[in-house]
């Protein structure tokens, strides 16, 4: 009996694989189940890839199929569903697809088994019959316009009369068009010139862009120059302050060498001199804040005399007097401040931009006493 229903099986197989019509099993769940040789060609799809995937897919109109797949549960059968099956290489087949339900030993549906039977010839040849039968009613269309066209070429000729008049109204205009082309054209040219004349222009001002390029460069190194020999400048200009600090406070105090006082007069005059030949402003400040002398810069600087500046608050001649005890108190508790910036302001409002160096300076006896500034004038720089 086993033997029977393999070779049933078999035979069953062999008949679907040797259809030419597409044939196909789907589940109650839409998925195929198994598909013959036909299927796979007109796919262009082997049997493993179709297997267990959406029918709906392969069609043109994925919504129709389904729809007809449903009308299959619903009436147990469906005859003639057109439908089309797209290539995986994009050609198309029309198909008229049979289906029914299939079910299993005791009566219950299993899915669906669909043929489809390939009509594209047939459906060509229905698309040429209609198109024939337009064809022809078209022609008894056009002998109709035939007659119609004789009354309207006599018309015609009587309107080819105006438009031959009409023609040589159209000569003159042209030689008139053609005169102002040629004015055109002699304007294009010029324009052309114009054009030459401008990129010449252009690779001019190129080539001045590429040269102001170097001298920027040229400039900046020499800027940067500028700012490094200004640094050691300030440097120096700190401890020639100092020294000369120092030197005037020794000559006060000391005394003891009163021998060669008129020596130690003359060395002091000559450290002043040089603190008031400095262009950058210069001042000692106590401990309380309180300017205790400066040069000549600094008074040209503020607008102020040497009487009106010695003991009064010196943050009252910045434009942030905050920001100016922060880092004056910073000096005392490093012992130096560099190139702080800061904003001067002048007694009739102008604004100097400056570059805050500081450091404290001592007695005999390594108490610090006050501090020594030196404000850089940098607003050119700034600008």
């Amino acid at each position: 009996m086993k033997h029977t229903q393999v070779t049933d099986f078999n035979y069953a197989r062999s008949l679907i694989e040797a259809s030419l019509d597409p044939l196909v099993t789907i589940s109650a769940e839409g998925k195929i189940t198994d598909v013959n040789k036909a299927s796979i060609n007109a796919t262009g799809i082997s049997r493993e890839a179709l297997i267990d995937t959406n029918f709906s897919q392969y069609f043109t109109d994925p919504k129709k199929a389904q729809e007809g797949y449903l009308q299959v549960f619903e009436k147990g059968f469906v005859s003639d569903y057109p439908l089309t099956i797209k290539h995986k290489n994009g050609d198309l087949m029309d198909v008229l697809y049979n289906a029914s339900v299939y079910r299993d030993d005791k009566g219950h549906v299993l899915g669906v088994f669909a043929a489809a039977r390939d009509v594209t010839i047939q459906k060509w040849a229905i698309d040429i019959r209609e198109a024939n039968a337009e064809l022809a009613a078209q022609n008894r269309i056009i002998e109709k316009r035939a007659a119609e066209l004789v009354i309207a070429n006599k018309e015609l000729a009587f309107q080819n009369k105006v438009k031959e008049k009409r023609a040589a109204e159209l000569i003159i205009a042209n030689k008139e068009l053609a005169f102002r082309n040629t004015e055109k054209e002699k304007r294009a040219a010029e324009l052309v010139i114009a054009n030459k004349e401008l990129a010449y222009q252009n690779k001019v001002k190129e080539k001045r862009a590429a040269e102001l390029i170097i001298a920027n460069k040229e400039l900046a190194f020499q800027n940067t120059e500028k700012e490094k020999r200004a640094a050691e400048l300030v440097v120096a200009n700190e401890e020639l302050a100092f020294q000369n600090i120092k030197n005037t406070k020794q000559d006060l105090t000391n005394k003891k060498l009163q021998a060669s006082n008129i020596n130690i007069k003359l060395d002091s005059q000559y450290s002043l001199s040089l603190i008031e030949a400095s262009l950058d402003p210069l001042v000692t400040i106590s401990s309380k804040g309180k300017i205790t002398d400066m040069n000549e810069a600094l008074t040209n600087v503020t607008g102020l005399t040497r009487e009106e500046l010695t003991d009064s608050d010196f943050l009252d001649y910045f434009t942030e007097p905050k920001k100016a005890r922060d880092v004056y108190l910073e000096v005392f508790a490093k012992g130096s401040v560099a190139d702080f910036p800061l904003t001067l302001r002048h007694k009739n409002g102008k604004l100097t931009d400056v570059l805050f160096n500081g450091s404290t300076y001592k007695d005999e006896d390594g108490n610090v006493d006050g501090v020594v500034i030196v404000a850089r004038d940098v607003t050119e720089q700034k600008k």
